[in-house]
């Protein structure tokens, strides 16, 4: 059991060639790869300096030099907050969406989605892994409100076909088109629980 777990981690060390990398690929970093990934993938809660510092994994300045090597590049553009007019809001732009065409993880994307198990499988078993990980270290990392303790979906009643949510950790509106985005203030509804 612990040698195959081992090799599953040579082999994840190895996978990991797709998205880290020392050169320049279609004239991006890896981290600014990774940077414009979580933008793309990210809920407007979570567009901003500090949840893309915490998810690269880096420090609130380095993640700037990060956003202004994008927005250089017309790959990102600032906005204020709807919400809070001195936070900024970080949106992808139209060239930065065609630019994630290229992006170099797309072929590990389609072999996850080959896969005979089914990507939902390996990706409950890379979030149970990461869940753990994250346990161990006293912290948690970005998934999508869908899963999350803080959504809570009122039925619109008889006349109204669609649902309605809401994420009480903002105190927001959510749309149906944001529950499968990315949150960095994530936290794991328990297995089971209903939201309420």
């Amino acid at each position: 059991m612990i040698t195959a777990a081992r090799e599953a981690v040579d082999l994840l060390i190895q996978a990991a060639g797709s998205w880290q990398f020392d050169d320049v690929l279609n004239g991006l970093r890896d981290r600014e790869w990774m940077a414009l990934r979580f933008l793309a993938r990210a809920n407007r809660f979570s567009r901003t300096p500090s949840a893309l510092a915490q998810f690269v994994g880096t420090t609130r300045a380095t993640a700037s030099q990060t956003v202004k090597r994008l927005e250089d590049r017309g790959y990102l553009q600032r906005r204020s907050s709807d919400e809070d007019k001195r936070s900024v809001i970080l949106d992808v732009t139209h060239r930065g969406e065609k630019i994630l065409a290229s992006d170099p993880i797309t072929q590990l994307v389609h072999a996850i989605a080959a896969l005979e198990l089914g990507a939902n499988n390996f990706r409950d078993f890379l979030r149970q892994i990461l869940e753990q990980l994250d346990a161990r270290r006293a912290r948690h990392h970005a998934d999508n409100c869908r899963k999350c303790i803080f959504l809570t979906e009122a039925s619109g009643g008889a006349s109204r076909k669609q649902s309605s949510y809401t994420c009480r950790f903002f105190r927001a509106n959510v749309g149906e088109s944001e529950i499968d985005l990315l949150c960095f203030n994530f936290e794991r509804r328990e297995s089971g629980a209903p939201s309420t």
